[in-house]
């Protein structure tokens, strides 16, 4: 969507547009929806979701020792004492956390990849966080490597990358067992789903 394209809005208004049009999921017109809303937002709370996105931008790092997003470094998750140490649970995104989180049924630590091996997206091992997972591993007392990856092709590949490199370490790899459906994402499963597939793991 250009300025073009919306002769009658004010040019503030316009830009506002573009870049609401510019985020995942959001078309044109639910741009100029969302647009048209925050336009009609009380002044306080207007300003709160500015202060918000710049406070995002600002403050938001990675974990640097499970590369999650947070805004304290370790994140929370990392400094818990009540976590165990001898797990450590590979997932793709953020949000796969937090969906994990919700099931309330997994007590060790993270480690966050984002992303996974794509060729076809010029994506390789190299551009995501393993080379901060492997000497994460050799340097702790972790006896059990959980691969959360995805069901789909790309997690497949990065879950198998992930269990060939550490053939021979002495570390236990499992991966989720297969009660997700193929082609689903952890963000999207329900709680008892991924309960479940966490309780059955299997051995990689």
């Amino acid at each position: 969507m250009t300025t073009e394209h919306l002769p009658s809005a004010a040019p503030s208004l316009a830009r506002l547009i573009q870049e609401l049009n510019k985020l995942p999921g959001v078309g044109p017109k639910s741009a100029q929806r969302l647009a048209y809303y925050i336009i009609r937002l009380p002044n306080e709370e207007a300003f709160d979701l500015a202060e918000a996105i710049s406070a995002v931008k600002h403050n938001i790092v990675f974990c640097q020792e499970c590369q999650n997003l947070t805004d304290a470094d370790p994140c929370t998750i990392c400094a818990n004492p009540q976590r165990t140490r001898e797990q450590i649970c590979v997932v793709e995104d953020p949000l796969d956390v937090l969906a994990l989180e919700r099931t309330h049924c997994y007590h060790g630590l993270y480690h966050v990849l984002h992303g996974v091996i794509s060729p076809l997206n010029g994506i390789g091992p190299e551009q995501l966080k393993l080379k901060e997972l492997f000497p994460r591993l050799a340097n702790t007392d972790v006896k059990e490597l959980i691969i959360a990856t995805n069901p789909t092709l790309e997690g497949e590949a990065t879950a198998m990358y992930i269990s060939r490199h550490l053939q021979g370490a002495n570390i236990k790899v499992t991966h989720l067992a297969r009660g997700l459906p193929v082609g689903g994402s952890l963000e999207y499963s329900d709680e008892l789903t991924l309960s479940r597939a966490f309780q059955g793991r299997q051995e990689a």
